[in-house]
């Protein structure tokens, strides 16, 4: 005798969640990540020391960001971030987050270690059809489709930089800056 539809439905539910639960006792190496940049180890890749007071070193931090068109999100004596937006294709966006946590390295304070983190995230353009459609009651059951679509940025990745070249260059700025500090007003109202 036939089992009736009800049961043949819940039957097959029953099999389709043993089948589930089989797939997912199955053992397999689950991917781990650590990137090439991931070495623990003594590299400054992202720390200066400063000849420079943590609250002097982050207002050079915040003028280095300042002079490269980076706009200020925040700013402390102890931290500055500041974010620049690329659009290197007309369907793709970048937007670039560099943080400053400035931090006294000696008992005096006179001596600050800056440490940088540039964060890239990656943007682009897709577009989404989207459709409905018009019933018109006084004419019975005719629709007309309507379609539109509309274009969003999507983030389609966000990585850290791990350049040395681009952090040296971004350190000798605010050293500059820390230099300029420590001219004597009419020196660097002239200009030298």
């Amino acid at each position: 005798m036939p089992l009736p539809i009800g049961r043949r439905v819940m039957s097959a539910i029953a099999l389709c969640a043993v089948a589930l639960l089989a797939g997912c006792a199955t053992t397999g190496s689950v991917p781990v990540f650590y990137g090439p940049q991931e070495k623990f180890g003594s590299v400054a890749t992202y720390s200066r020391l400063f000849d420079a007071t943590p609250a002097q070193t982050c207002e050079a931090s915040r003028r280095a960001l300042l002079s490269q068109g980076y706009l200020i999100n925040t700013t402390t004596a102890e931290m500055v971030e500041g974010k620049k937006s690329f659009q290197p294709s007309p369907e793709t966006h970048l937007q670039m987050v560099i943080r400053v946590v400035c931090v006294p390295d000696s008992p005096s304070g006179k001596v600050s270690l800056g440490f940088v983190t540039a964060l890239q995230d990656s943007y682009a353009l897709r577009k989404t059809n989207n459709s409905a459609s018009l019933g018109v009651g006084a004419l019975g059951s005719v629709s007309l489709p309507i379609a539109a679509s509309s274009d969003s940025l999507v983030k389609v990745g966000s990585e850290t930089i791990a350049s040395d070249v681009f952090y040296d260059s971004f350190f000798d700025l605010i050293k500059r800056y820390l230099a300029a500090d420590d001219l004597p007003p009419e020196a660097s109202a002239s200009g030298g």
